[in-house]
């Protein structure tokens, strides 16, 4: 992002922050590729009869994150920003896969792979489905590695990204990745067998 912009993006939020709503008008043009191409990567993920499009989910988030009103939230960066997008696309992409009627858990099930960037997961919502029950268990057993998870996954942000973000050494966060990347692939694999095929 060209300095200018960021320069920008820091005075959208910070007024976002002060409770100015037109900070909101400015922001959203100024990420508005970044949040389509998080959206994208998200969506790509997804089954191909999924009837959620990018722009939609992009537009969605963003009244998430800032509310109908403009008056959003704290953010302190925009790193805290896309953090807080990936959250909210995770949400809607989950209500979503449930709202489709899935398949009862385990019904179905594609063969997941986490490597070293990022998780690739079937067209079943089950495997979005679980994979957000268990970051909500990770969450409650290691919020460090959840967040690191979240960042990296949803937010497709790289380690430098991810450690910038949580405030971690580039170090810490490819430990907790390693670590939870493992530890979601034993509980996936703790809850169907098809993961052995």
């Amino acid at each position: 992002m060209a300095p200018a912009v960021a320069e920008q993006v820091t005075n959208a939020l910070t007024a976002i922050r002060e409770g100015d709503p037109t900070g909101a008008e400015e922001l959203l043009p100024l990420l508005y590729q970044e949040l389509r191409k998080l959206a994208h990567d998200r969506l790509a993920h997804e089954s191909p009869t999924q009837s959620l499009q990018t722009t939609a989910l992009v537009h969605e988030a963003y009244l998430r994150l800032v509310g109908s009103d403009g008056s959003g939230s704290h953010w302190e960066n925009r790193a805290h920003f896309f953090a807080a997008a990936a959250l909210a696309m995770r949400r809607i992409l989950v209500e979503h896969a449930r709202q489709r009627g899935s398949l009862k858990r385990g019904a179905g099930w594609e063969r997941v792979s986490l490597d070293d960037g990022q998780a690739v997961l079937g067209p079943d919502p089950c495997d979005l489905l679980t994979l957000d029950a268990l970051l909500t268990l990770l969450e409650s057993i290691d919020k460090r590695k959840s967040d690191v998870v979240q960042l990296r996954y949803f937010a497709g942000m790289t380690v430098e990204e991810t450690a910038t973000a949580l405030q971690l050494s580039t170090r810490t966060v490819e430990q907790e990745w390693r670590f939870a990347r493992a530890w979601l692939l034993r509980e996936f694999r703790k809850g169907d067998s098809a993961f052995d095929r």
